[in-house]
């Protein structure tokens, strides 16, 4: 199915367009582009109170990804107001075209992931996390992730593992968490999500382990979601009911003033949700950081709706999910994703 074009609009221009009483629906994923760009580049132009107040209601509940395109603009005011409400910025034409490329052929898990994003401010870790396991189950069964399923035709033989998929060591007060798949790049597996909340309740389960350093064994930290395993849940409510049973997220939610990590390489998807959640990242000269969810169909599954929001803001954690691009470290560190980085901090 060709779908339209994302509309692209000034700030008087959407004004005027959201007089429409089915304003949304045109711009909704089912029928329309799913997607809208406010044109700030120039300004917002002269706007009455009307159409002021008008966007400042409608902008942060219409049911399509909102783009604010900036351009230059640095000055404080009307612009920068209005751009604060949409859901991601880019400031030129380039970055423009590249974000949206990112989300083109997925705009249901798009809308889907902004309007996580949106609720979260008000929402606790518990909640932020049942949230985005809601969504993500749903997104199992939608047809975005089915096509991602059926095109990726390549799948590994599922063998059993043959070593533990976490290597834990406690040191008199220290737990030290190390994740133990080398060769798949620490590939979040099943297994590694059991292990890894089994030394997790062991360091809630005992007050006199100060200090869980996390961290990953070989040469990245984590590559994200093991691919082999996509597409294999029973079901999306027992999908969900199991990601909320065992949920490390919500275990280093809880280790908070206990717990950093140590990461390195590769950290994608539940790479970089995970360490988000932890009191301090520490990062290799040589790591970076990446949601490719959204390109597959689906939302951040590990918390990262979550933890990102709060380390990052809704804005930025919106763009690495939508244009799906890699992030260096030491833009992490400028954006507060990690808190130190480190040259060859990991051999």
């Amino acid at each position: 199915m060709t779908r339209p074009p994302p509309i692209v609009l000034s700030a008087a221009e959407l004004g005027a367009f959201l007089v429409a009483p089915d304003a949304g629906e045109r711009l909704a994923p089912i029928g329309g582009p799913g997607c809208l760009v406010l044109d700030l580049s120039d300004g917002a132009g002269a706007l009455t109170e009307v159409a002021r107040d008008r966007l400042q209601a409608q902008l942060p509940i219409l049911p399509c990804v909102t783009v604010a395109w900036t351009g230059s603009m640095t000055a404080p005011g009307e612009p920068e107001a209005l751009a604060s409400l949409c859901d991601v910025r880019a400031g030129d034409e380039s970055e423009l075209e590249t974000l949206l490329a990112g989300f083109a052929e997925t705009p249901l898990a798009a809308l889907a992931f902004v309007q996580l994003l949106r609720s979260a401010s008000s929402t606790s870790v518990y909640s932020g996390l049942m949230s985005e396991s809601f969504v993500y189950s749903t997104l199992q069964a939608g047809p975005e992730f089915r096509d991602w399923v059926a095109r990726r035709r390549r799948k590994r033989a599922m063998v059993p593992p043959s070593e533990p998929a976490c290597h834990v060591e406690r040191d008199r007060a220290r737990l030290e968490i190390r994740l133990a798949r080398p060769a798949r790049h620490n590939a979040f597996s099943r297994e590694m999500r059991d292990a890894l909340c089994e030394a997790l309740q062991l360091a809630l389960a005992d007050p006199s382990i100060e200090e869980v350093v996390l961290s990953g064994e070989g040469s990245s930290f984590c590559s994200g979601g093991d691919l082999d395993e996509f597409g294999s849940f029973p079901d999306p409510a027992t999908a969900h009911v199991t990601r909320s049973t065992r949920s490390p997220a919500l275990l280093i939610s809880q280790l908070a003033g206990r717990i950093r990590s140590e990461v390195h390489g590769a950290c994608i998807g539940a790479g970089v949700e995970l360490p988000a959640f932890t009191d301090r990242v520490v990062a290799d000269e040589g790591s970076f950081f990446a949601l490719p969810e959204v390109g597959l169909g689906l939302v951040p599954g590990a918390g990262g709706t979550v933890s990102l929001r709060r380390r990052i803001g809704r804005q930025r954690t919106a763009w690495l999910g939508l244009s799906g691009r890699h992030l260096d470290a030491r833009t992490a560190l400028d954006w507060g994703l990690v808190d130190e980085v480190r040259l060859g901090q990991h051999p």
